[in-house]
Formats: structure tokens, C-alpha cells, sequence
């Protein structure tokens, strides 16, 4: 489903002559996002964490070792912005966009943070293994770099502050996100 919307964008701008950039990014992580497993993992641990919610490493041995990386909303909307500034016609059109390496952590450096900020929370591993899970998922954002003059401005370590004190500060953030 997403290659088809991609290949339908690319094929609209083509018929109606204007650019059209498609961005393949990683884990999108900021405060005030829906904290759930599937569409927030790092918004979800850290509120889950603090609100003393059972936590649990799925597979891999139950480790916590699966490695995401971050991508703060306010980076991402600057490379929109350095895309719509931009004039060119021709040339690459699909890019990834994340964290990259220096924003990326497993699930067990990330309880180790919430562990230090807000006191121990062990998570429970389940070892089982399941199909379908990667253990390394880190986008290469160099090519969006070279071709917008753009980079990642917003550190994992203040991605997780701003999550904490949101998750703090709305104390039913789980609610709302129906968990």
C-alpha cells in the first residue's frame, strides 16, 4: 500500500509537471505525539515507564535489544521546508529520513534513561520470537542531506526530555491514547 501511494504521487507530479519528494523515515518521536506501541514506541516506553505500566522486551530473548532511531517532528518539517525551497526538476526523488546512528538506541538503553529519571521499572522479557521483528533499524539520512543542505538538529537525549515532561505534565496521556 505505501509503494503504491508512493509510485501515485511520483506519477501525479510527473503528469502535472511539479516536484513531488517522497521521505521513507524512521521512528517519528517527539512530546505530545499518541503514545502507543505501534505508532509511538518511544513516546509509549517513556509514559508507560513513569506511569509505573507493565513493560515488556518482545523477542530477541527478551533482551531489549532491538535498536530504533529518532526523528523529531521539528526536523522532519525542515526538510519539507528545504524541499519546498527547493527549485530543482530532475534527479532523485525517494529519501530517508531519521535519526541516524547518533539518535538511536535499543529498548534497553531507553529503560536505563527512564530508569534515571524516574526511578526502576524492570520490564519483563518475553523471549519467544516472532516473525518479522529486526533487530537494527537506523535510516541513512545522507542523501537528504546532500541534496537539501539539511540535517537532524534535535539530539535523542532532549527528544526524550520533551517526551518525559509532556508525559509528565498530562497525566492522562495513556487515556487519550486508549491504552
Amino acid at each position: 500500500m505505501k509503494l503504491a501511494s508512493e509510485a501515485i504521487g511520483l506519477e501525479y507530479g510527473e503528469a502535472f509537471d511539479f516536484a513531488v519528494w517522497v521521505i521513507r523515515c524512521g521512528v517519528l518521536a517527539g512530546a505530545g505525539q499518541f503514545g502507543t506501541p505501534d505508532q509511538g514506541i518511544f513516546s509509549y516506553w517513556i509514559n508507560a515507564h513513569l506511569r509505573r505500566r507493565p513493560l515488556r522486551y518482545i523477542g530477541f530473548d527478551g533482551t531489549g535489544k532491538q535498536v530504533r532511531d529518532a526523528l523529531h517532528p521539528s526536523d522532519l518539517a525542515s526538510l519539507i521546508d528545504a524541499q519546498f525551497r527547493c527549485a530543482r526538476r530532475g534527479g532523485q526523488r525517494v529519501y530517508t529520513a531519521g535519526g541516524g546512528a547518533r539518535n538511536a538506541c535499543s529498548l534497553a538503553m531507553l529503560n536505563d534513561w527512564c530508569d534515571a529519571r524516574f526511578g526502576a521499572n524492570q520490564p519483563v522479557g518475553e523471549a519467544r520470537p516472532r516473525p518479522y521483528d529486526v533487530p537494527w533499524v537506523v535510516m541513512d539520512s545522507r542523501e537528504a542531506g546532500r541534496d537539501f543542505a539539511w540535517r537532524i538538529e534535535t539530539p535523542l537525549e532532549r527528544i526524550f526530555g520533551q517526551i518525559a515532561e509532556h508525559a509528565s505534565a498530562n497525566p492522562e496521556w495513556l487515556e487519550i491514547s486508549g491504552l
